[in-house]
C-alpha cells in the first residue's frame, strides 16, 4: 500500500549514493548550503531526503529515502559529522526550492503488502542461501575468513533492503532500481538473479583454483 501523505522535505543529492530503509549512513557536511540544510533539519524533525545524483545526467533521481539524524557533531569551523538512519522511501512530486538548498514536496511510498507470505518466505530463504554461498565461495577464493552479520533482517522486505544496500561494486544504478521497486517479491527475485550469477562465477573460479593447486602439488 502507498501512504499518500505529502510533506515538504529538504533534499541532499549525493553522487551515486542510494540510501535504503534501516541502513546507517555517516556524512561529512562542509558546504555552506548543506550546513544550512542541516541546521534547518535539526530545528525541525531531524529529517532530510537523500537522493542519488546521477553523475551522467547531473540530475536527481525521482525516488529517494528519508534520513533521520541520530548523531550530530559540529566542529569550530562549522563542519559537521553526522550519522543518519534510513527511514521511509519517498517520491519527489515537485521541487519547490533550489537555494540555499534543495527542498521538495514528496509523497511516502512503500511496498505492496498483497504478496503471498509463504511464497515470499520461500523466496527470501532462497536469496539468503545464495548470499551465504557467495560469502563462503568468496572466502575460499581469497583464502580469507568471510561471514555475514549474526543479526540479518528476518522479514523479506527488510532483508531485500539490506541485500540491496550491501551489493558490491559500482552498482548504484541497480540499487536505484531496487529502491524504486514497490514489490518485495520482484526485488528479491532480482537480487536472487544477481547472487546466483555471482555464485556460479565464484564456483567456477574456485574449481579452477583447486585444480591448479592440485597440479602444483603433484609437480612438487
Amino acid at each position: 500500500m502507498t501512504d499518500i501523505s505529502v510533506r515538504e522535505l529538504p533534499l541532499f543529492p549525493l553522487p551515486d549514493v542510494v540510501l535504503f530503509p534501516q541502513e546507517v549512513l555517516p556524512l561529512h557536511i562542509f558546504e555552506s548550503r548543506y550546513r544550512i540544510m542541516l541546521q534547518t533539519a535539526l530545528e525541525a524533525d531531524s529529517r532530510f531526503g537523500v537522493v542519488r545524483l546521477n553523475p551522467n545526467t547531473k540530475k536527481m533521481e525521482g525516488v529517494g529515502c528519508c534520513a533521520q539524524i541520530i548523531k550530530s557533531q559540529t566542529s569550530e569551523d562549522g563542519r559537521s559529522n553526522i550519522v543518519t538512519l534510513g527511514q521511509q522511501r519517498f517520491r519527489i512530486l515537485e521541487i519547490i526550492r533550489e537555494a540555499p538548498f534543495y527542498s521538495a514536496m514528496v509523497s511516502w511510498i512503500d511496498d505492496d503488502v498483497s504478496c503471498d507470505q509463504n511464497a515470499l518466505n520461500d523466496l527470501s530463504n532462497s536469496v539468503l542461501l545464495a548470499l551465504k554461498d557467495v560469502v563462503l565461495l568468496t572466502g575460499k577464493l581469497t583464502d580469507s575468513e568471510r561471514s555475514l552479520p549474526e543479526e540479518l533482517p528476518r522479514m523479506p522486505r527488510e532483508l531485500s533492503f539490506w541485500i540491496a544496500s550491501h551489493l558490491g561494486g559500482s552498482v548504484a544504478e541497480e540499487q536505484q532500481r531496487l529502491l524504486e521497486t514497490l514489490d518485495t517479491s520482484n526485488r528479491l527475485k532480482r537480487e536472487y538473479e544477481m547472487l546466483d550469477h555471482t555464485r556460479k562465477q565464484l564456483a567456477a573460479r574456485t574449481a579452477l583454483k583447486d585444480t591448479l593447486s592440485n597440479v602444483d602439488q603433484k609437480n612438487n
